[in-house]
């Protein structure tokens, strides 16, 4: 069956406004996305015996993204991950980001891209791949941001029989300096959604570095050695190993929400090793490529069990990670991390890939 991508209604959000679900299909793979947050709702990936399944947490209504959603599935921005005080100066001006996090701006505030509403058409189909584009202008001074930001997010989904490839393309144009760093928010669920064994994943992100956290999960500027230390994924371990270990990082987090410094340098296609999850029951395995510098590791801390996913279910700790493709956090106010300043003129542009494939019995 050739891929396709199709439209259909899913309700209202919570602001009242409608919300179309596209369906997107190549192959052994299905990727069910909102015009809301651009979220992807499902991601359906067959196991080692070609069993599909969901390997991402979504909920069955639009209403179930809106406050305490966890940002699960959407397109984040204008920049992901923290700001402190929600405050930064660009070009000698300071502005200020509505604070949702404690006194920090999160995820690009309270209505962010994870909350805007989309357009979306589809992008082109083959006998193995289809894509969406999803695009929207987020005007000056939205969320306190400067300048006019014209925004295109495509989603491919590809099969070509060997493995499943997600990938996603973010492109940004302003006409005024502004911030820009975006990134996907899915949790990962493996074994299947709902399955509760996320801390079972094996997880290797190849990172000799992370950004260390102070009070608000905010960097402290360090770029800290994982030697030694709970943090270290450079060799494949399980999530929950070491989860409870009481190092001041883990504490302050709840577990794992950092950011890692992603080593080496980006390969012929601008892409760089991100990490690698396997699913010892299921036997799926996911590989994470991007352009990005840094990959933020949450290991769903605070999935408290007051949220119901599309398999009807609570999500609790241990139901889903994060990997999220990023800037590093707060790099508004710490000059020598890598810039997120975006000028006119210039065109923002990143990609992540997600290569599903499994593992031998």
């Amino acid at each position: 069956m050739p891929a396709d991508a199709s439209p259909e209604p899913f309700g209202r959000s919570a602001d009242g406004r409608e919300v179309t679900r596209w369906t997107l299909t190549a192959g052994r793979a299905r990727l069910r996305v909102l015009t809301l947050g651009g979220i992807v709702q499902t991601l359906e990936v067959p196991d080692r015996d070609g069993r599909g399944g969901d390997v991402v947490l979504g909920f069955p209504a639009a209403t179930g993204y809106h406050g305490g959603g966890r940002y699960a599935g959407a397109v984040i921005g204008r920049v992901a991950n923290r700001i402190a005080g929600g405050r930064f100066t660009l070009d000698g001006r300071s502005y200020t980001v509505p604070a949702n996090d404690g006194p920090n701006a999160l995820h690009g505030g309270p209505a962010g891209f994870s909350a805007q509403h989309w357009t979306a058409e589809p992008g082109g189909t083959g006998d193995d791949r289809v894509s969406l584009e999803l695009r929207r202008t987020s005007p000056d001074g939205e969320m306190g941001f400067p300048g006019t930001l014209d925004v295109l997010v495509r989603y491919t989904l590809t099969d070509d029989g060997r493995a499943v490839t997600w990938t996603v393309d973010y492109t940004a144009t302003t006409d005024a300096p502004t911030l820009v760093a975006m990134t996907s928010h899915s949790y990962f669920a493996l074994g299947g959604e709902g399955s509760g064994d996320a801390y079972a994943q094996r997880l290797r992100i190849p990172a000799a570095r992370v950004t260390p956290v102070g009070d608000g999960l905010l960097p402290t500027g360090e770029l800290a050695p994982v030697a030694g230390t709970p943090l270290d994924f450079r060799e494949p371990a399980a999530v929950g190993d070491r989860i409870r270990d009481p190092h001041p990082q883990l504490l302050l987090g709840l577990g794992y929400d950092h950011n890692y410094v992603l080593d080496g340098e980006p390969g012929p296609d601008g892409l760089r090793p991100a990490a690698e999850l396997e699913d010892p029951a299921s036997g799926r395995r996911l590989v994470l490529r991007t352009t990005e510098p840094g990959l933020q590791f949450h290991s769903g801390n605070f999935l408290d069990g007051s949220l119901v996913g599309v398999g009807g279910g609570t999500y609790r700790q241990g139901d889903g990670l994060c990997l999220e493709t990023q800037h590093f956090p707060d790099a508004a106010n710490h000059p020598e991390f890598p810039s997120i300043v975006l000028r006119p003129g210039d065109t923002y542009r990143s990609r992540t890939e997600h290569v599903f494939t499994t593992l031998p019995r």
